[in-house]
């Protein structure tokens, strides 16, 4: 696909012009990063519309993630240009399905803000997300925002995922605190960082958020698949749900 586009948008030349090297293909590069996307943007913009073929690159992961290739395809959609990708590595979902942690729900949160306060802001908005959360962090600041993330977060599960699909990869699971006395002793670690942090522990539902999730079950779905839907979502005891849900409809 690279050798057949008509240019390929990359964050830097000489990181992109190694790997086209390496494969003998000589399409021309154009350097699309955050410095500059504001003013590529409209160059792209005229060479799709006059037909051409752009091929958008990052320098590693996914393009579009945490990058502003986004905009660029937001904006090529916009203008009715047909866009397409070809799936490769993703550093978020290589971490989340290596982590151990839950992955049927996940939030990917991209980089928490590199100042505390406005950190910790951040994290306790996403402290009630039922979901495993996935974070990139620098390797300065990892240690302190592990710190935050304890203290916001209480003691959950965690996962710090570095340099992952690569030859010093390297996974080191643990509760939070545990986490950040390790980080804190040892020297920053070198690469890209994935931090994944575990869903909040349930709590105990109460009869009225039962029978308000069973009226709603019940109304799509027989008493027993409701009841099964319901303590799953709720991480209520089966028993109890199935009380309620007799109770609601009049059984005995």
């Amino acid at each position: 696909m690279l050798g057949q586009a008509d240019a390929v948008a990359c964050e830097d030349t000489r990181v992109t012009g190694k790997l086209m090297a390496r494969y003998g293909i000589g399409t021309p590069l154009v350097a699309y990063h955050e410095h500059n996307a504001a003013r590529m943007r409209p160059v792209l913009l005229a060479r799709l519309a006059r037909g051409e073929t752009i091929a958008l690159v990052s320098d590693a992961g996914t393009p579009l993630v945490s990058d502003p290739g986004y905009k660029l395809v937001r904006a090529a959609i916009d203008a009715g240009v047909p866009v397409s990708a070809v799936p490769g590595a993703s550093a978020a979902l290589t971490a989340l399905v290596t982590s151990g942690l839950p992955p049927d729900r996940f939030l990917f949160a991209g980089f928490l803000p590199p100042r505390a306060a406005a950190r910790r802001s951040e994290l306790r908005e996403l402290s009630g997300v039922r979901a495993t959360l996935v974070v990139f962090e620098s390797a300065g600041r990892l240690a302190e925002t592990l710190a935050d993330m304890a203290t916001v977060l209480g003691p959950r599960n965690a996962v710090v995922a570095r340099e992952l699909t690569k030859l010093y990869e390297e996974l080191r699971r643990g509760s939070l605190a545990d986490l950040q006395a390790h980080y804190a002793a040892a020297e920053p670690p070198k690469g890209e960082i994935v931090i994944l942090v575990g869903p909040p522990p349930p709590t105990a539902a109460t009869d009225e958020a039962i029978d308000a999730a069973l009226r709603s079950a019940l109304a799509a779905a027989s008493l027993r698949d409701a009841v099964a839907t319901v303590a799953t979502d709720l991480g209520a005891p089966r028993r109890r749900v199935y009380a309620r849900a007799l109770l609601l409809s009049g059984g005995t």
